[in-house]
């Protein structure tokens, strides 16, 4: 009877500590990123009262005679499913559609976790807006270029109307027709902006001069603000009887000046792949012209967006377009070992493995979903279920107590 006591009590206990779990899960029901647990028991040790025998001639064998002392918890895993993405229309809400965590810190210790909800901060850093934990990613340089390794994990800067930028142009498109009907040593005029690393504004004039039959040469300038324009390249374009650029024949050199203010020398590179050389209408003649150049004048960052593979690309007043930095997430081996660190966050354990950080998309971490969070993957119907039924063995586990309370009871009545 005492046997039984102990065992019921422990019956009680571990069961009490399931409806607690029950309860976590229940509780975080609408919790962002969380994973939810489960308890699995077994038995402890039992009491042989006899031991097996082996059969003997035409007699066959016993099996053991055990009592079990009770049960215990075996393990409380955490589920670490998909959760129902919810779109929320917030450009910094992310969700990792599969497998993989954000990686965040506070400037001491490192944090996983699926909680995307993102803020960008007073400093431009991106922070998790419930717990002011920085993300953490590749940072790109000042030209966009972004350096894929793990070493060089920093912060994600987005600095929303401060950041000043801009390019110089370094290619130069033609399109347009020079008129094949215009004589020997006619000329045709054209002048375009370009600009400098700086931002600033420049003239340059591109002067084409009819030198043969299907043969131009052209001269380009360098018009400053005040005083003659100055020489900045030539070259000779050769077409063929059909109108079209012959690239092997014709000689294209590159425009090259410097500018006043200390801005360097500006070398762009032209392509007339475009132009036409055929008989024009009279009343249009030639009109070879600019139409496309890579430089941007001053512009600040106005918006940005994130891609699924978690690049941050950041849209400029000026249309510039350059990458600020690329999120990172992290995986792991058995990403049931992770402990909970509360805050929606984990931390790696000795049976987690190693967090293997790398870009969304690839060696089987998810994509990023932007405008949506990851819901909770409790499943309420499971869990209330659950909670019958661990109500009902807690229950009648009291009723092993009571039953063995009553026959001690009998017991002790035996003498009166």
């Amino acid at each position: 009877m005492q046997r039984s006591l102990f065992t019921a009590v422990t019956g009680l206990r571990n069961h009490q500590t399931k409806l607690d779990v029950i309860g976590n899960n229940i509780a975080n029901v609408n919790t962002i990123g969380f994973k939810s647990s489960r308890v699995r028991f077994q038995d402890v040790f039992s009491q042989t009262l006899r031991g097996a025998s082996a059969p003997v001639d035409n007699r066959g064998g016993t099996n053991p005679v055990q009592v079990g002392m009770g049960m215990t918890i075996g393990a409380i895993d955490t589920l670490h499913t998909q959760g129902t993405p919810q779109f929320t229309g917030v450009g910094t809400d992310l969700a990792i559609d599969g497998k993989g965590y954000f990686v965040v810190t506070d400037g001491v210790n490192i944090y996983y976790t699926r909680d995307g909800a993102l803020s960008v901060g007073p400093d431009g850093d991106l922070v998790n807006s419930a717990s002011g934990l920085k993300l953490l990613g590749w940072a790109a340089d000042a030209a966009g270029n972004i350096n894929t390794t793990e070493e060089n994990l920093g912060f994600l800067n987005i600095p929303i109307g401060e950041r000043l930028i801009t390019r110089a142009t370094q290619n130069i498109t033609f399109s347009g027709n020079l008129d094949a009907a215009l004589g020997v040593n006619g000329t045709h005029e054209t002048d375009f902006m370009v600009y400098d690393s700086q931002g600033g504004m420049h003239t340059v004039r591109i002067i084409f001069t009819k030198t043969a039959d299907n043969a131009w040469g052209y001269q380009a300038q360098y018009v400053p603000p005040s005083g003659s324009p100055q020489n900045a390249g030539s070259g000779a374009l050769r077409f063929t009887e059909n109108g079209y650029l012959n690239l092997s024949t014709s000689t294209i050199g590159n425009i090259s000046f410097t500018p006043p203010g200390g801005v360097g020398t500006l070398n762009i590179t032209l392509d007339f792949s475009n132009v036409s050389q055929v008989v024009a209408d009279p009343a249009v003649g030639s009109n070879a012209q600019l139409a496309y150049q890579d430089g941007f004048p001053v512009g600040e960052l106005e918006s940005f967006v994130i891609g699924s593979d978690g690049v941050i690309s950041g849209t400029y007043t000026n249309g510039l377009v350059r990458d600020l930095g690329q999120i990172v997430l992290a995986s792991f081996a058995n990403p049931e070992g992770l402990m909970k660190a509360g805050g929606n966050l984990y931390t790696v354990s000795a049976n987690s493995g190693e967090a293997r950080i790398g870009m969304a998309g690839v060696e089987g971490r998810g994509k990023i979903q932007t405008s949506a969070l990851e819901m909770s993957n409790v499943d309420l119907s499971y869990e209330f279920t659950e909670l019958i039924t661990t109500s009902r063995a807690y229950q009648a586990n009291s009723r092993v107590i009571t039953s063995s309370d009553e026959l001690l009871q009998e017991l002790v009545n035996l003498k009166r």
